[in-house]
């Protein structure tokens, strides 16, 4: 049995009629750019997530870099992350200038752990970027206590936190601003790239409204900052309009295949995902652990069964991003999970049956190897 790790024409498949109407509406009104469906999308995702100002941009990686353009950080700022994630949280802070301070995560959840973030926090340190990573948020009453006692900012980077809140409060409700992607693997994903940006505050709304258009102002012709070129495409927010309509339907049908994943693995000696207190989980990702990863890949290929790694190497090891880290070993739990995180397949185009059978593989090879 084949079991895809993705399946992006499924999603077009099943909207298709749909998705058929608004592209031919929006590419026969010539309103190609901050058109009616960008202002509506832009108010439908601030909706969802209660916040006052939703900002589209181009992709998740211009939204990080927006804000943090936006909060004034810049050369001489400290801002506090980890490095297990994609690059664009800390590529956006070296971009500015700033100086990305890396501490350890959560061996449970993967994401910033709490209880190093106090010891990171220097004179310098204007900032922490929490990563709300695989569908789920980070500590977000513990992170914004420590913020507040600090008097930094907190930048969210919830690229992959769409839709996620704790205890019914949304990101974009815990730091200055959050970073949305919607790159085409994303819960909800656009026709390409694509991202967004909210905020409660009026300040920041409009400083970034501006940086994503070349630092214009209010008149046109007119700037205030060095800015982007960072606009969604009308064809992407009418793209997206339609899938968020499916959206909710589409992580509920998520939750149902971790379900299966959960019973069939639950004894299985590989470490299953928890989702903590307080939280949704839209399952962007469905991460476990096992100390013979490579072996468990190469088991589940022979199976037909896609899974993958996520992230292979932290980012403190890579070249570009090696001196601001401390060398091997500092950050154990990271490099850990480097070494031993696997994901499998979680959409909601997958059927049960799949899901069993991917879970079945995991299960064949774990109690036989003894994991």
């Amino acid at each position: 049995m084949r079991v895809p790790f993705y399946d992006i024409k499924a999603q077009y498949d099943e909207l298709q009629p749909e998705m058929d109407a608004v592209v031919h509406d929006v590419v026969s009104s010539g309103a190609y750019i901050m058109g009616p469906n960008h202002r509506a999308f832009e108010e439908e995702c601030a909706a969802i997530h209660s916040v006052k100002h939703a900002i589209a941009v181009n992709s998740g990686t211009d939204a990080l870099r927006i804000i943090m353009d936006a909060a004034g950080i810049g050369p001489g700022d400290e801002v506090i992350s980890t490095a297990f994630t994609f690059v664009a949280s800390t590529e956006t802070i070296v971009q500015t200038g700033a100086t990305p301070v890396f501490v350890d995560i959560d061996p449970v959840t993967y994401c910033i752990d709490p209880d190093k973030i106090e010891a990171a926090i220097t004179p310098k340190t204007k900032a922490i970027m929490p990563i709300h990573l695989f569908g789920q948020l980070a500590d977000a009453d513990r992170i914004t206590a420590i913020a507040k006692k600090h008097n930094l900012v907190i930048i969210e980077d919830a690229a992959q936190a769409f839709g996620c809140h704790h205890n019914g409060t949304y990101t974009g409700n815990f730091g200055i601003a959050a970073g949305f992607s919607f790159y085409v693997t994303k819960n909800l994903g656009a026709c390409g790239d694509g991202g967004m940006i909210v905020t409660n505050s009026d300040e920041i709304a409009e400083a970034c409204r501006s940086l994503r258009i070349h630092g214009m102002g209010r008149e046109r012709y007119y700037y205030d900052h060095v800015g982007y070129t960072s606009r969604l495409s009308e064809l992407n927010a009418a793209f997206m309009r339609v899938k968020l309509k499916a959206l909710d339907k589409w992580n509920a049908r998520r939750g149902e295949l971790a379900a299966i994943y959960m019973e069939v693995l639950k004894d299985s000696n590989v470490q299953l995902p928890q989702t903590q207190p307080g939280n949704n989980n839209t399952w962007h990702q469905f991460s476990i652990r096992s100390d013979r990863r490579d072996a468990l890949q190469a088991h589940l290929k022979e199976k037909g069964v896609d899974a993958m790694i996520y992230y292979p190497v932290p980012l403190h090891f890579h070249e570009p991003y090696r001196r601001f880290g401390k060398g091997e070993g500092t950050l154990p739990e990271t490099e850990r999970a480097a070494l031993e995180i696997l994901n499998l397949p979680i959409h909601q185009h997958l059927s049960d049956e799949q899901v069993r059978f991917a879970a079945d593989a995991v299960r064949e090879f774990a109690v036989g190897a003894s994991v």
